[in-house]
């Protein structure tokens, strides 16, 4: 018999731990926008050799646990996006697994890119929270509403971020990053009372 209860009052989802600085900023968040490389995965790429004459394939692994979090923080009506300074056929088909509309790949120079993708949707940086892992992230991160760095980013840019997750990159950054705004919103613990 299961003694746990009924009472989801007691699961742990609430980021109490969290400033009240970074709860408003997150309260604020319209808009999530994610680095690939490093963020929704570990960072590694696999290079797979090909037949004669075809490209090499390229494989990149991503967590579970972060598309489920982009879904349910997607159902609040806060949308996600994808800048990544790379270039791949297996980040379009993660990103529309994900229903993730806006996504900019081969992106040099991120700022611009998010600063493009704000325009578009007519949001204020205020709005857009953003979370990547190295130094091409860092003028993002200091710009945006809530810059975020993953557990495993180095060091400069965990000091430069607002806030840095638990997780590391690959293994559920974006899900914390997606349950800390909805919980900040108050619309986690809704959507978790929604699975008893």
């Amino acid at each position: 018999m299961n003694d746990r209860g009924n009472d989801s009052a007691n699961a742990g989802l609430a980021y109490s731990g969290i400033s009240a600085e970074i709860r408003q900023r997150a309260a604020n968040v319209r808009l999530l926008v994610c680095d690939v490389d490093g963020v929704l995965t570990d960072g590694k790429i696999h290079f797979h050799s090909a037949n004669a004459g075809d490209a090499p394939g390229e494989s990149k692994s991503f967590s579970i646990l972060d598309g489920f979090g982009v879904k349910l923080l997607q159902e609040t009506g806060v949308s996600v996006a994808l800048i990544t300074g790379r270039r791949s056929d297996v980040v379009i088909r993660r990103a529309k697994e994900m229903n993730i509309v806006h996504v900019v790949q081969g992106a040099e120079d991120k700022k611009r890119a998010w600063s493009g993708l704000l325009n578009e949707l007519k949001m204020s940086a205020d709005a857009s929270a953003y979370i990547g892992d190295d130094w091409p992230d860092l003028p993002v991160i200091r710009a945006c509403g809530l810059g975020i760095a993953v557990a495993n980013a180095p060091a400069v840019i965990r000091r430069q971020a607002r806030y840095v997750t638990q997780a590391s990159g690959g293994a559920g950054a974006v899900r914390e990053v997606c349950e800390l705004i909805m919980d900040a919103q108050g619309t986690l613990q809704p959507r978790f009372e929604a699975y008893f």
